[in-house]
């Protein structure tokens, strides 16, 4: 990889220092850094020669505006690179304009190697595709059926209403009687149910509507409301159409327009619009025939830990999509609709074995621009630069959703330009796609790899993804587990929301200048992502990443507590002494954490347990507790290496026959007062108990005792 750094001034000459960019720009990967006063016009030529003469295959270019990227980008496709090999960092909107100078300049450095370090661990692109039909169904809005017909395929449901007024061009769209009282299903495949008292045998004589209530019969379609009085009107239909206690039926459709309707989960749910305008019109004759979009997740459902044999486990995947991207057909099982996927990365954040990732970015995208943000000298990268400790004094690194509050920053910078007081601290920008990306894993390593604090940026009570309270519980977790490592609180959330900069930049610098220097130097963490170095699982699992984040933050800080509470994602297992020995924790545990030895006695390994609660769930005893937390002297390194301990000692007992260890006393004696009657004397003249036996040797047993007695 071979990369230059453009950097422009982007006819803004004093937001940066483009010497000091050029200074500070450290990333081993980038062969050359130059600057113009006009790259996108003037400076384009000389662009083109720097991109011959250092053969580079990646740009990585100072360009906020769309117009200038669209122009570098032309440049580095003319000069023979790929067409995704050109990225952009906006060193103006987000820097130069809001921060002073050195503080800009350090963090538009910092940015470019970011950009870079995120461009190495890039995912090549893989689409996802469903095919649909055309119907689409509209609930009550004639106006919304009449625009969508002539693309669709489009019918309209009543929903109580009457349209006989002529004002209603439905010549193309039919219109079917019915209240919707249920609308499941997706893409491709929604089923309405719809209740009426109207019957389908229904020849629209309107003798009903003649003789019936004037509020309470529609005559287009021809339907009586359920809250409609009683009467002899009720008995007029030629046909026996009318079903007084009412009926109900189901249609289906491959997309539904509902304004007004129920929304059916809290992000939205593709090919389902609870409104109707230009952009939903737009989006419904997008998906006519079906879609085709990037692949978003990556899925690996033989470590999933959503249960087994019929028991439920962990659930974090579906309580976190807000899609409905993400069922359990099953207990035990989880699917899911990568068409319906809209890359928040709920579902991943929430994952602790890594079943489900990312695609892009990735955790290890994402951790290496971290530690490349953080990548910084004391006093600043280009301190020496600017002279004494000027730059980015205290390194806060920001999770930027990518939708509202990217361009509620941008729109803060716009004003800022203009000479406005809109500026805010030099945060270190990390881009997600939403504030769902960021787990408890993200905010631990980027506070190992030395950051003073973590701001999670994102879009407030707006947000369709996080719902009303946004990150909350996250931040509230965090914070207890920093405090119980003797960082204290170092994460906050914050929503750029409309038009006062002021008071998102208040709450900002009180953050900040609240916090302590961190105690974890800069510059010195790159991450493995795994708990142990013979871990079975990928690297960058939310577990096993926070795992080696939270050993680093404790050899740092030295904490005296030894359960770190707030850690979602690792469990504490207690087993009492109702505990038979039955194997059903062991088989059920998906990440291999629990074993039972031949000797009688339960082990638990609490590095790899991900506080799933399958073990707790199908215990048959009900003896297994867990609890959620890191509980440190339970961890090999304060264990002399080992890492399994014992939790339960039992006996075990072995075959009088052949010596296997096959079941536990408490079991066998469990089974024994259970159905000892009913099997008494099957084992034939033996001195032993037939439940002496393991199940070959008994098999064989009784099979002698059976001919015995023949």
């Amino acid at each position: 990889m071979k990369v230059g750094a453009f950097v422009c001034d982007c006819g803004a000459p004093d937001a940066i220092d483009a010497e000091g960019v050029r200074e500070g720009v450290g990333d081993e990967d980038v062969e050359v850094v130059a600057s113009a006063g006009h790259l996108c016009g003037d400076g384009l030529e000389k662009a083109a020669a720097v991109v011959d003469e250092y053969d580079l295959d990646h740009v990585v270019a100072t360009a906020p505006d769309a117009g200038c990227q669209r122009r570098i980008r032309e440049m580095a496709e003319a000069q023979g690179l790929h067409p995704d090999a050109t990225a952009f960092v906006d060193h103006r909107e987000g820097s130069g304009w809001v921060h002073d100078t050195p503080a800009a300049t350090e963090k538009t450095a910092r940015t470019i190697d970011a950009t870079v370090a995120g461009l190495r661990e890039e995912s090549p692109s893989r689409t996802v595709s469903k095919e649909a039909g055309d119907h689409v169904v509209v609930v009550g809005d004639a106006a919304a059926a009449s625009s969508l017909a002539g693309r669709a395929d489009v019918t309209l449901i009543a929903n109580g209403r009457d349209f006989s007024d002529p004002a209603h061009n439905l010549d193309e769209v039919a219109v079917e009687r019915g209240r919707v009282r249920d609308v499941s299903g997706s893409f491709g495949e929604f089923e309405l149910t719809l209740a009426a008292r109207i019957t389908e045998d229904c020849i629209g004589c309107m003798e009903c509507v003649k003789q019936g209530p004037d509020e309470g019969v529609t005559s287009y379609p021809v339907d009586i409301a359920p809250d409609a009085p009683d009467g002899d009107y009720l008995d007029c239909c030629p046909v026996d159409a009318i079903e007084a206690e009412g009926v109900e039926r189901t249609i289906g459709a491959d997309q539904v327009v509902y304004p007004g309707g129920p929304t059916k989960s809290r992000g939205g749910q593709l090919g389902y619009f609870s409104h109707f305008d230009g952009g939903v019109a737009a989006a419904v004759e997008s998906q006519l025939g079906g879609i085709s979009k990037p692949q978003h997740l990556d899925i690996e459902m033989d470590i999933c830990a959503s249960g087994d044999s019929g028991v439920e486990g962990c659930t974090r995947c579906t309580d976190a999509c807000p899609h409905e991207a993400v069922s359990r057909p099953a207990v035990d099982e989880v699917a899911f609709d990568e068409t319906a996927c809209m890359n928040c990365g709920a579902c991943t954040s929430a994952c602790p074995t890594g079943a489900v990732e990312l695609r892009e970015p990735t955790n290890e995208r994402l951790a290496r621009e971290v530690e490349s943000l953080l990548d910084i000298d004391e006093g600043g990268r280009i301190s020496q630069f600017f002279g004494g400790d000027a730059g980015i004094e205290s390194p806060v690194v920001a999770f930027v959703c990518s939708e509202q509050a990217a361009d509620a920053l941008e729109s803060y910078g716009r004003r800022a330009g203009r000479g406005e007081d809109a500026g805010y601290q030099p945060i270190l920008p990390v881009r997600v796609n939403c504030t769902d990306t960021v787990g408890e894993a993200h905010v631990l390593h980027a506070l190992a790899a030395g950051a003073d604090g973590v701001a999670i940026v994102g879009c407030g009570d707006a947000c369709l993804h996080s719902g009303p309270d946004p990150k909350a519980e996250l931040v509230d977790r965090m914070n207890v587990a920093t405090g119980d490592l003797e960082l204290g609180a170092r994460t906050a959330f914050f929503a750029p929301e409309g038009d006062d900069p002021a008071a998102f930049a208040a709450d900002l610098d009180a953050f900040v200048e609240g916090l302590e220097p961190s105690p974890l130097p800069t510059g010195e963490h790159e991450a493995t992502g795994t708990g142990r170095p013979d871990s079975p699982r990928e690297p960058f699992t939310t577990h096993d990443w926070a795992l080696e984040s939270v050993r680093r933050i404790v050899d740092a800080t030295e904490p005296d507590r030894d359960v770190i509470r707030g850690l979602d994602t690792f469990g504490r297992m207690e087993v009492s002494d109702a505990c038979n020995l039955t194997p059903t924790c062991s088989t059920l545990c998906p990440t291999d954490a629990i074993q039972r030895t031949n000797d009688g006695e339960l082990q638990f390994n609490h590095a790899d347990c991900v506080n799933c609660g399958v073990c707790e769930s199908g215990c048959p005893e009900g003896a297994i507790t867990i609890e959620s937390g890191l509980e440190r002297s339970r961890l090999p390194e304060n264990r002399d290496g080992e890492e399994w301990e014992p939790v339960f000692e039992g006996e075990m007992l072995e075959c009088v026959r052949c010596g296997t260890p096959f079941t536990s006393r408490g079991s066998m004696e469990s089974v024994r007062d259970e159905v000892g009657d009913l099997v008494e004397g099957v084992a034939g003249d033996t001195e032993h108990s037939i439940f002496e036996y393991c199940d070959e040797c008994r098999a064989q047993v009784v099979f002698q005792g059976v001919n015995n007695g023949r």
